[in-house]
Formats: structure tokens, C-alpha cells, sequence
């Protein structure tokens, strides 16, 4: 059962601080994932993995990478409202935030980090206004466009197909109020210090 594998992180702990939910959003090629590593290492705080009704890829580890289930596990799981967040992606595959354990998470104090795009940001927004939101823009469409190709891990027409996304993402982004700030990844080093002079930032008000 898709439930029965989700991490209970356990109960509350009296008088715990709480914690911060902290969302990182960027089109494909962008740098989050390294970000959010380097974050969570010097910070610590737990990386939610998301379910999905996608097949596992190449080296993907079911629990660790991805909770994989299928489209009948996870529309129980949005009918019961155990979802964060959740959306389709290209119209295919479903994508969601286990909603229990980042909410017990924040609960006793930690940092949460969730790794979503701009719709997934603005539900998870509406829930929980004090999330903490940030957007990491490339330095332009063409060095984005550059970088998706040098992944080497899909053809032209998915390439272009996921350009255009990603550039529609970045518009929705910017025309929103979603995101607390937007950082820059011209040089992967000083954008992941950029955002982790944000989140110091936030930790300091709560």
C-alpha cells in the first residue's frame, strides 16, 4: 500500500521550534538539485521525496529517489488528501508531495526541502503561507537551452518540447507572488551561497 510506505518521522516533540518549509523551484537544467544537496549539507533537514506514476529510470531506487506507484495508488492517495501538492507533467505522468511526513517534520523543528514546480509551489503556498519559496532562474533562455542539451539525455523535439515549458514556468514564476526571492545560477557556487545567505536569513526572523 502506497500509505503504508510513507515515512512516519515521529510524534511532535513538546516545545519544539518550528520548523521551515523551504521550497526550491527551476526549470530542468537550472542547478536545483545541487543546490538543495549543498543546502541540506550545510543545514541539515530532510529532502521530500515525491510519489509518481512514472516508471523508474536508470539507477532509480524506489523510496529514495522517488515514491513509484501507479495511477489507481496515487488517485487514492489525492481522494484522501494526502497530498502536499500534486500535478500532471506533460500531460503524462502524475507527480505529488507526501503531505504527513513534511508536515511532522516541520512539526519538530527541522528544515524540509521540496524540489517542485511553479503550479506544485503555489499549492503548497496555499497551505502553508509561511513556506519559504525560492526560484532559481538561469542566466539566460539560450544558456538554459544549452544546458539541456549538454545532459545529453533526450532528443531535439523533447529538448524543445521542455524548453518551452521551462520558459513558461519562469513567466508564471516572475508574474506571481508566490517566491520570497529569485537567485541567479551563473556560477553554481555563488548561487548556492546566495540562497543559503536567504535561508540564514529566514531562520534569524523565526
Amino acid at each position: 500500500m502506497a500509505r503504508e510506505r510513507l515515512a512516519h518521522l515521529g510524534a511532535p516533540l513538546e516545545g519544539a521550534r518550528p520548523g521551515l518549509l523551504l521550497v526550491i523551484s527551476g526549470p530542468s537544467g537550472v542547478g536545483k538539485t545541487s543546490i538543495v544537496r549543498d543546502v541540506l549539507a550545510r543545514f541539515g533537514g530532510d529532502f521530500s521525496v515525491s510519489a509518481t506514476t512514472r516508471r523508474p529510470g536508470p539507477g532509480e531506487v524506489d523510496g529514495r529517489d522517488y515514491l513509484f506507484i501507479d495511477e489507481r495508488a496515487f488517485q487514492a492517495m489525492v481522494d484522501s488528501d494526502l497530498f502536499l501538492e500534486h500535478a500532471q507533467v506533460f500531460g503524462r505522468n502524475w507527480y505529488g508531495t507526501p503531505r504527513e511526513p513534511v508536515e511532522r517534520a516541520i512539526a519538530e523543528g527541522r528544515i524540509v526541502a521540496l524540489d517542485i514546480d511553479v503550479q506544485g509551489a503555489e499549492q503548497v503556498r496555499a497551505r502553508h503561507p509561511n513556506a519559504f519559496c525560492i526560484f532559481i532562474l538561469p542566466p539566460s533562455e539560450q544558456e538554459l537551452l544549452r544546458r539541456l542539451r549538454a545532459r545529453g539525455r533526450e532528443d531535439e523535439s523533447a529538448i524543445m518540447r521542455r524548453f518551452a515549458e521551462s520558459t513558461r514556468e519562469i513567466a508564471r514564476a516572475k508574474s506571481g507572488s508566490t517566491y520570497d526571492a529569485f537567485v541567479t545560477n551563473d556560477d553554481l557556487g555563488t548561487a548556492t551561497e546566495a540562497v543559503c545567505s536567504l535561508i540564514a536569513g529566514r531562520l534569524a526572523r523565526q
